[in-house]
């Protein structure tokens, strides 16, 4: 161990640390990012992270991960894993360029933004979402940059908004690459936006890969997939990407085989291309039989009078769990009970179709705009 310790990084979209940020990518430095504007959720990363206290010289960044129960983990990266993840995204996406943050910069996927665009020689353009998206801000940001070649990154909420401004629509017509992640995309809103004419690039990854290590299912260089237990089987990430684990959890079974990380998620891998399908942890027993969510979710948003939607499992005495659904209208429409359950019902099982639903004027969402099974199931039990 060494005399360094590991410091805050203490950030908000309207003046990010850039001093900071440069000494986490020369490797000067160790840090963990908290929001500024948030002093409750900057103690309680603090306490978990081990924020002021030694760290191994190697370790420039240890960022949370993105859930909200139970006690936070800290993926911890060097510097050399940051690095290879930008040169790896910079590679795919054809060149350096300058990049536009619209997201929290305190998550990875924000944070990243950051950092891709100092490693490329451009300050990066910010617009403060704290107090909610607006994509009025996304035009004036966007006409503002300079760079050759423009990248930024949303999350599907925000993609959501500016489909709907044609503004924005236009300007974002103009970028290099609109990166999409944080949560899943539904397939009818990506549609949507490549019709538009927007660029968009489908990322997959997570705290513990730096970030996308995945771009439209393809591996971004230097990334390596394994599908394990069967089709669909969970995810196994390699790379040097990869973190070399959790702050202050060194035999953490996730990071059991060195050089690799095991994820929660279910996925398939069908020539050189992954699929998700869902997560292990979210996957519902109902009467003996396993149900994916995502794979109802999918079903259901075939409708275009759904315009989002949640699957999740509530306790039942005879099943153990049933498959409810939460469901968000389209503009304008008016779905039902029984038109939701036949559009499950056309394409899956029969013990897959919700049996109740839930008509919400939007989905409770956490982190990077992932959507809170466990507040739905809380608001609806």
């Amino acid at each position: 161990m060494s005399g360094r310790t590991l410091q805050p990084l203490p950030l908000s979209a309207g003046a990010p640390d850039l001093g900071a940020l440069h000494q986490l990518l020369d490797g000067s430095g160790s840090f963990a990012p908290v929001p500024l504007s948030d002093p409750a959720e900057t103690a309680r990363l603090s306490g978990a992270l081990g924020i002021g206290e030694p760290i191994e010289r190697d370790i420039a960044l240890v960022i949370a991960t993105s859930g909200t129960t139970g006690t936070p983990k800290g993926a911890q990266h060097s510097t050399a894993s940051v690095t290879a993840s930008i040169d790896a995204t910079h590679a795919h996406l054809g060149g350096l360029g300058g990049w536009l943050l619209a997201l929290p910069p305190h998550h990875i996927a924000g944070l990243q933004v950051l950092l891709r665009s100092l490693r490329a020689g451009v300050e990066p353009t910010t617009i403060d979402v704290s107090g909610g998206f607006d994509p009025a801000d996304l035009v004036r940001a966007l006409e503002s940059m300079t760079s050759t070649r423009r990248y930024t990154s949303l999350v599907p909420t925000q993609l959501v908004k500016v489909l709907d401004h044609p503004g924005a629509i236009g300007a974002l017509r103009e970028v290099d690459a609109v990166l999409v992640g944080g949560a899943a995309t539904p397939l009818r809103l990506r549609e949507r936006a490549t019709a538009a004419g927007i660029p968009i690039v489908g990322t997959y990854g997570m705290s513990e890969t730096c970030g996308g290590c995945v771009y439209d299912g393809v591996p971004l260089p230097g990334t390596r997939i394994r599908i394990d237990g069967g089709h669909p089987g969970r995810v196994v990430l390699g790379g040097p990407m990869v973190a070399s684990g959790y702050r202050g959890r060194p035999d953490h079974p996730a990071f059991a085989e060195p050089g690799w990380f095991r994820t929660d998620d279910l996925g398939e891998l069908a020539d050189g291309v992954l699929t998700i399908v869902g997560r292990t942890d979210e996957a519902i027993s109902s009467g003996g039989l396993t149900i994916v969510p995502q794979v109802v979710e999918a079903a259901i948003l075939r409708d275009p009078a759904i315009g989002d939607c949640a699957v999740f499992g509530l306790p039942d005495e005879r099943l153990g769990d049933k498959v409810v659904a939460a469901v968000v209208a389209s503009p304008g429409a008016n779905p039902t009970t029984e038109s939701v359950q036949a559009s499950v019902a056309r394409t899956l099982d029969r013990t897959a179709v919700p049996r109740d639903v839930f008509f919400v004027d939007e989905l409770p969402r956490r982190g990077p705009g992932k959507v809170d099974r466990a507040a739905l199931r809380a608001l609806l039990s």
